[in-house]
């Protein structure tokens, strides 16, 4: 949780991992261990990370974020889904609809076969 949780809050205050690097008086691939969850900061330097991050310490090492951008990705393809459930809805109304019309014709012309009929005997 702290690797993902990690990047998330590091993207949203749109630092590098450079820059948080820097700021704890770390090397880069430290902050890169970190986030690939290959190693943890101790105590002291997570306290000081949530610090740089502008975030609690809970909130770094709790349940995953979601990342806004997953969600952006997800109301995206929602609103398509939603977008092609509506136009199948509209194609089937229209077949059937052809296939009413199709049927009532078809029933006028036997009904009028059978007047034909019925006075031509």
């Amino acid at each position: 949780m702290l690797s993902k949780n990690l990047k998330i809050f590091r993207k949203r205050k749109g630092l590098t991992k450079e820059n948080v690097a820097e700021a704890l008086n770390v090397v880069r691939q430290t902050i890169s261990k970190w986030e690939k969850g290959i190693s943890v900061p101790d105590a002291d330097m997570l306290i000081r990370l949530a610090e740089v991050l502008d975030v609690s310490v809970s909130e770094l090492i709790g349940s995953d974020v979601a990342d806004e951008k997953n969600e952006d990705m997800i109301a995206v393809e929602l609103a398509r889904v939603v977008d092609q459930l509506a136009s199948r809805n509209r194609r089937s109304k229209k077949v059937l609809k052809c296939v009413l019309i199709f049927l009532i014709i078809l029933l006028l012309f036997f009904v009028f076969l059978f007047v034909i009929n019925f006075y031509a005997v």
